[in-house]
């Protein structure tokens, strides 16, 4: 579905982010972890189309996506949940689970999907999307948006951020009910072994480049390992 060919990504001064990546993403669930610095929030935005590759190509079923910008891949069926969430002032919770979903939703629809993340809908639906909400109410208001977009790709940078008081089983479980309806992949950015363990693939990234891709029996025991240089605990990294 998605793939990566020789892409890498460097900054104005020269330094490379990421090199030549090449990468196959066509799982259920797949895990993009690594140390803090190895480029994992900028696969996830070169994904997205926030920035574009300074070589190599982006594929997505096929169609050549490089230089498509965020709207064009969102149309394609692209969503992406930024690890710190937009505010957008003057616009309605329900307003904007509408425009995910892109047509009017019920009160019933949006109630759905905010009883998904955790949220009684009845005292979210009509609050705006702003400052008045803190920043795990914004990270669960987005999750639910994303779900209701339905795409047939969604890219979450660290999505347990901010959700220390909604369970981990229920996220995951979100997850499994997304992929359920729209049988599309979903590719989280995580430090987190129980996110890391429902993964059908997980990648690691070290160094801009890929240090580490296989199942999660394959790469858990080596990230476990401290040997590996990369030590995991239950609350992360």
């Amino acid at each position: 579905m998605l793939e990566f060919k020789n892409v890498s990504y460097a900054v104005p001064d020269g330094r490379e982010i990421l090199k030549d990546i090449n990468l196959e993403i066509n799982d259920r669930f797949v895990a993009i972890t690594g140390p803090n610095g190895s480029g994992k929030s900028t696969m996830a935005k070169l994904i997205a189309g926030i920035i574009t590759p300074t070589s190599g190509k982006i594929y997505f079923d096929g169609e050549d996506i490089t230089d498509m910008g965020i709207t064009e891949r969102a149309k394609n069926g692209i969503s992406f949940a930024f690890q710190q969430p937009v505010r957008f002032k003057g616009i309605t919770v329900k307003r904007l689970l509408s425009l995910a979903a892109g047509k009017n939703a019920s009160v019933s629809e949006a109630c759905r999907y905010l009883s998904e993340v955790g949220l009684c809908a009845k005292d979210y639906i009509n609050r705006e999307v702003d400052g008045s909400l803190s920043g795990g109410e914004l990270k669960r208001i987005e999750i639910a948006m994303i779900n209701a977009r339905g795409t047939k790709l969604s890219v979450f940078d660290e999505p347990e951020a901010g959700i220390d008081l909604w369970s981990f089983n229920n996220l995951i479980k979100v997850f499994e009910n997304m992929h359920e309806r729209t049988h599309g992949s979903i590719v989280i950015i995580s430090h987190q072994e129980r996110i890391l363990n429902i993964a059908d693939k997980v990648v690691v990234l070290s160094d801009g480049g890929i240090a580490e891709y296989g199942t999660k029996d394959e790469v858990l025991p080596k990230l476990l390992d401290v040997r590996a240089g990369c030590r995991f605990t239950k609350e992360g990294v």
